[in-house]
């Protein structure tokens, strides 16, 4: 194994419809172990839910960047991000358990709001409203802009980079 030089990033292709699903299921497991299904039932739960939601996104995003992401040549995420006129829409972010916990979520939105500064524009994200990662997206200086259901719509802007950065520039 290499000297981790930080998360790149590579276009999803048609072969990597089961590391996508393997990643979607692994974001579930804890709602899944709350209801009494066979494993069975929770697999054809999970596979149309990540079915329907991998149609709804390339239905509804079809400009987005659909990106594993990469950790010494190995695919341990995903990250779909749209790039808009406006703002940076960030789709989806999400790990694969074994590689949670260690600043590579981080170091990607790190990247992504960097990206956004660069050019002047807000990044935006749909949190649930219990998604522990929301502590990330407040400490790097997300702020709830709006309440959709069981979702925050969280912002960012450039302005508020000095906040992200702990006070200092990057």
């Amino acid at each position: 194994m290499s000297a981790w030089s930080g998360p790149t990033l590579r276009a999803v292709d048609t072969e990597d419809r089961e590391l996508l699903y393997r990643i979607y299921a692994s974001t579930r497991v804890e709602e899944m172990a709350q209801v009494p299904w066979t494993d069975q039932q929770k697999e054809n739960f999970l596979r149309f839910q990540f079915h329907a939601q991998h149609a709804y996104y390339q239905e509804h995003f079809p400009k987005a960047h659909f990106d594993l992401i990469i950790v010494d040549e190995e695919p341990v995420g995903r990250l779909y991000l749209d790039v808009r006129d406006d703002e940076h829409r960030l789709i989806d972010i999400a790990l694969l358990p074994e590689h949670r916990g260690r600043g590579l979520g981080t170091a990607l939105l790190r990247k992504v709001l960097e990206a956004a500064a660069v050019e002047g524009k807000k990044v935006r994200i749909h949190v649930e409203f219990n998604n522990p990662a929301m502590r990330l997206y407040q400490r790097l200086g997300f702020h709830k802009i709006e309440e959709q259901g069981v979702y925050h719509l969280m912002e960012w802007r450039p302005d508020t980079r000095m906040a992200a950065t702990g006070g200092k520039e990057q």
